[in-house]
């Protein structure tokens, strides 16, 4: 039945196939259950009602993009879109919780709306096919770079912003021992890869979370709660759910109570805020974010899962664009914000995931951990490091279909992969390259190849830059 429904013969894929992709995929991207009540949590939303709004969300929204287009790709609350959510948008501009989540609503049937017509897919369209293949590799080094930091291989240097960890001036047992296990898993996964080891990004992150266990059996690894290193074993415990679950009760729909919508910063509230000027810039923000985020990551995944035309088009993608949309106005609804599709895709797609079967799989996963929550998390970053490192790699090898001999389209393609690690944004880097490529190819003389849809972005774009 499974074969026939999500056509697994005919995208030449098998059940054990698509179940192990859905698990790696759930494993890498799980960090989320934790990250996102703790940064909800600072714009003053139940932690709690965060986790559970968290599970539903990935849950609907992955299963929407199995059902409206039979992709691997899977969806959850964006990491970059909370975080502005919380900072930008509720400690920095003064707003509430409930306020911004009702514009992240908006902001989805704006989206769904884009969706049902030609608009998005347009734009998907146009963006030149080397500028797609850039955009696979920019995402391929920030995820190198993400999970670089999460194993704290990376750290913040006062001197060059960025360096590699000392480990003299660290905990070993905690931040050291980290790293290490992080830098021997990925050489562990990269060896079960040289020797065509299938499944080897999960059988890596599994191993690695196993050798990290047994450093703490044997005192390398030391668990301190206060600098954020928990044990590494899982645990079954359901104590808190029940807490978690009437959190979620004070979340779900607060963001229709006019009574929550205030400004800290003047006496405004209630509709007089909603209508006022406030509300479009707020949803305006999520809007643009939102809108090349996630055209970077179906490009990026595509790309590499091979579900891309000839003409570099991507079939069925109204479907995933749809289910994009509907997700986060469901999210917001649950209490939580943007939903999208997550670069972390990459790894399932990287282990033979080509159906939404192995997105049924991850969004079964987010289901279950609601009550097997305490298993899930004590997956650490740095056991998830390795398989991330591994997809970047994996990912970067699409610079090697650009053609570097001819400038007008290697310089674009170019500053499209270098600044989305470097600006840790993927909608920054596919901003930089569609405005370098405009600009480049028609001062060149070369303006016939440029599609007009290019120049109105490239107009949009200057000004968003101008304006921010």
């Amino acid at each position: 039945m499974l074969t026939k429904l999500f056509k697994l013969d005919e995208n030449k894929t098998s059940v054990k196939t698509e179940l192990v992709a859905g698990l790696t995929t759930f494993m890498t991207m799980a960090y989320i259950l934790a990250v996102n009540p703790n940064i909800l949590s600072i714009a003053g939303i139940p932690r709690g009602g965060v986790f559970v709004a968290t599970c539903l969300a990935a849950f609907i929204g992955t299963v929407l993009m199995a059902a409206l287009s039979n992709y691997p790709f899977a969806l959850a609350p964006g990491m970059g879109l909370n975080a502005f959510l919380a900072f930008g948008v509720c400690l920095g501009m003064g707003y509430s919780w409930q306020f911004a989540l009702l514009a992240v609503f908006v902001e989805g049937l704006v989206f769904l709306a884009l969706s049902l017509t030609p608009v998005r897919e347009a734009i998907f369209d146009c963006i030149p096919f080397t500028l797609k293949k850039a955009v696979a590799a920019g995402i391929g080094l920030f995820i190198c770079f993400i999970a670089l930091q999460t194993a704290k291989i990376i750290v913040n240097n006062d001197a060059v912003l960025v360096g590699l960890v000392s480990f003299k001036n660290v905990a070993f047992h905690t931040q050291g021992i980290c790293a290490l296990l992080a830098i021997l898993g990925t050489v562990l996964t990269g060896v079960m890869m040289a020797r065509n080891v299938k499944g080897a990004i999960l059988y890596g992150i599994f191993l690695t979370w196993g050798l990290g266990m047994a450093a703490q059996a044997a005192g390398l690894y030391v668990p301190d709660a206060k600098a954020g290193y928990f044990s590494l074993y899982p645990a079954l415990s359901f104590n808190g759910i029940t807490k978690s679950f009437s959190e979620f009760g004070q979340t779900c729909c607060a963001l229709f109570d006019p009574a929550g919508w205030a400004h800290k910063g003047d006496a405004k509230t209630g509709w007089a805020l909603v209508k006022g000027l406030d509300f479009f810039v707020v949803m305006f923000a999520f809007f643009f974010v939102d809108l090349f985020d996630t055209l970077g990551t179906l490009i990026g995944v595509s790309m590499k899962g091979g579900f891309l035309t000839k003409e570099g088009k991507l079939p069925r993608i109204s479907g995933a664009l749809c289910a994009d949309a509907i997700a986060t106005s469901v999210g917001a609804v649950f209490g939580t914000s943007t939903t999208t599709a997550y670069v972390e895709s990459a790894s399932g797609v990287m282990v033979g995931g080509k159906t939404g079967l192995t997105a049924v799989t991850t969004a079964v996963l987010f289901l279950g951990a609601l009550v097997l929550a305490p298993v899930f998390l004590a997956v650490p970053g740095f056991a998830t490091a390795p398989a991330l490192i591994i997809v970047g790699y994996l990912m970067l090898s699409s610079v090697t279909e650009i053609d570097f001999r001819d400038a007008s389209e290697a310089v674009p393609a170019f500053l499209t992969v270098a600044i989305m690690p470097f600006a840790y944004s993927i909608s920054d880097g596919i901003m930089a390259g569609v405005i370098s490529y405009t600009l480049i190819n028609l001062i060149a003389g070369k303006a016939t190849k440029i599609h007009w849809i290019m120049y109105v972005l490239t107009i949009v774009f200057i000004a968003k830059y101008a304006l921010m």
